[in-house]
Parts: C-alpha cells; sequence; structure tokens
C-alpha cells in the first residue's frame, strides 16, 4: 500500500506498519496528522480496527492483529487499501 512500510513480524500475532508516509493527506472528514487520526479514519471508512503506535513506543506505527482466518485479513486489508486510496 502506498505511505505504508512494513517489516516481517517475528513474534504473536501483531503487524506493527509504519504509516508516517500517510501523515498530512486528507479525506473529506479532515487530515491524517498522527496514527491515532489514521485509526479513526480506518474505523470510519473502512471499517477496520486499528491500534494507533503510541501506546507501543512509536508515533509513526499502527498495530495490527492477524489472529484470525486469511480470508478475514484479505477482506480486512482490501478494505485498508480502498479506504487509503481516497486519501489526497
Amino acid at each position: 500500500m502506498p505511505g505504508v512500510t512494513c517489516s516481517m513480524p517475528t513474534g504473536a500475532f501483531y503487524a506493527f506498519p509504519n504509516v508516517s508516509g500517510l501523515f498530512n493527506r486528507t479525506h473529506p472528514a479532515g487530515k491524517i496528522h498522527a496514527a491515532a487520526d489514521l485509526a479513526t479514519y480506518l474505523l470510519q471508512e473502512a471499517k477496520v480496527a486499528v491500534v494507533p503506535g503510541e501506546p507501543f513506543g512509536s508515533t509513526s506505527h499502527i498495530r495490527l492483529s492477524y489472529a484470525t482466518n486469511m480470508d478475514a485479513i484479505t477482506r480486512g486489508l482490501d478494505r485498508m487499501e480502498t479506504a487509503l486510496g481516497k486519501l489526497t
């Protein structure tokens, strides 16, 4: 996804992508200034829940759980990609 980079997870069932490439992009309801803004946008626009990275030590990341089946992961990532494609 453009604006997102992610290292391969090495443990547990979480991914921690860097989303700082999406900061300062806009959507009809506002602007993405931080990971918390992106988390709110993704929940509202894509119906995907992510956790901002601040509680885990990074203002540039979100936390994604992949503790579900592959079909649900694929659908969620597809919805995220569609929502992120709407940012300008």
